[in-house]
């Protein structure tokens, strides 16, 4: 389906009308179109009443607000700054985000030259505290870095913390990394990422709903969130407290199907109770990029085994394990001892010892066998040794 330019300009003039996450707005849009939406908010025939929902306080605010709307002067603001408007139809338009309803976004604004569609195909959102400790700064950094190794899309929201910290990870990594923003694309907010936000802009994505110069507000961030979600496979939390943005992010992607994952932390700190109680629901416990790929990458994607190092004494069958056990930590005993502490016959038993001998595991005492008095070369063949 090709978009045509009145539906652009009427979307575009929108996006300054009628705020993100609308579902009123959303439900009207379905119904009648841009154009014909605009129509009714901006002439006074009566139809603009007709729409169910559409309060005069409602309708009084709509139409503020597009007095003041310039469709055509925004675009020309995005297009000068390298950027886009897109809308649903447009091959560039991710559909997950459809999986919204009637709050999915009226269009995206896009700084950056990669392709927002593709890229979100294959995309992992991290989130966390604003004021994260070095710990979450250094695990949100760790998933950004890995994430990006492995082929996968950061997505963030810019912010302090745990966001910067995934997004420089990303690009330390020389991967991709995309920053939906609360605000227009050409605001730097916060001002101190404003160098960060301008180095995704040019290596990868900077997104937002609101058209250039628009400002966040609290209720934008909140309502960013939703977006973050629902463009990505799966959202990692890591540090939340329990009153937490990240958490609105988590929850609606649990609405959303998509998968929730969570880094733990310590229990006594405050910014990891919220991913801990996350993680106590449906969330999934990850520790790296690789538990996240495993989870939401194809059939193939799985993490490396994890298991404590392997010693010699691990490589041993049962028998020759209980033979072995059957020496005592100091001094010697002979084969028909060691035969009934072990549980078997005296030429197993002698069999075995043989065995051990030729490993380094024991050595002949005269008649009588004993443990080697130091460790072989990678773990301790005394009883206990590890």
């Amino acid at each position: 389906m090709t978009v045509s330019g009145q539906e652009r300009l009427a979307r575009a003039a929108l996006t300054r009308i009628i705020e993100p996450g609308d579902e009123h707005g959303g439900r009207w849009l379905r119904e009648c179109g841009a154009v014909e939406l605009i129509r009714r908010i901006t002439t006074r025939d009566g139809t603009a009443e007709q729409l169910g929902g559409m309060t005069p306080k409602r309708l009084a605010g709509y139409r503020l607000r597009a007095e003041s709307a310039d469709p055509g002067q925004d675009l020309s603001a995005v297009a000068a700054l390298g950027g886009r408007f897109i809308c649903p139809g447009d091959r560039e338009w991710p559909t997950q985000l459809d999986d919204l309803a009637d709050a999915r976004p009226t269009g995206l604004w896009v700084r950056g030259p990669r392709d927002l569609r593709l890229w979100a195909l294959r995309s992992v959102a991290v989130v966390g505290a604003r004021a994260c400790t070095p710990y979450g700064s250094h695990m949100a950094a760790g998933l950004g870095a890995g994430l990006a190794e492995l082929g996968w899309v950061v997505v963030s929201g810019a912010a302090f913390g745990v966001d910067g910290a995934a997004h420089r990870g990303a690009l330390a990594a020389g991967g991709a990394t995309a920053a939906v923003l609360a605000c227009g694309v050409d605001v730097p907010y916060p001002r101190g990422h404003a160098e960060l936000i301008g180095r995704i802009a040019e290596q990868g994505l900077v997104i937002g709903e609101l058209p250039p110069s628009d400002h966040p507000t609290r209720s934008r961030f909140i309502l960013r969130n939703r977006v973050i979600a629902a463009l990505t496979r799966g959202t990692v939390v890591v540090e939340a407290e329990y009153r937490s943005g990240s958490l609105v992010t988590a929850r609606c992607a649990q609405r959303l199907g998509r998968f929730t994952m969570g880094v733990p932390g310590p229990a006594t700190s405050g910014l990891s109770a919220g991913v801990h109680e996350l993680l106590r629901g449906e969330g999934v416990l990850v520790t790296d990029a690789a538990e996240v790929a495993e989870l939401v990458g194809e059939i193939g994607e799985l993490a490396p085994a994890r298991r404590g190092p392997v010693h010699p004494r691990d490589l041993l069958d049962a028998v020759s394990a209980r033979v072995l056990d059957a020496l005592p930590y100091r001094g010697s005993v002979g084969g028909r001892e060691v035969a009934r502490t072990a549980g078997t016959s005296t030429d197993e038993a002698l069999g075995r010892l043989y065995e051990l001998h030729s490993l380094g595991f024991v050595e002949r005492d005269g008649d009588g066998w004993q443990l080697t008095p130091r460790p072989t070369c990678n773990g301790d063949a005394r009883r206990g040794g590890t």
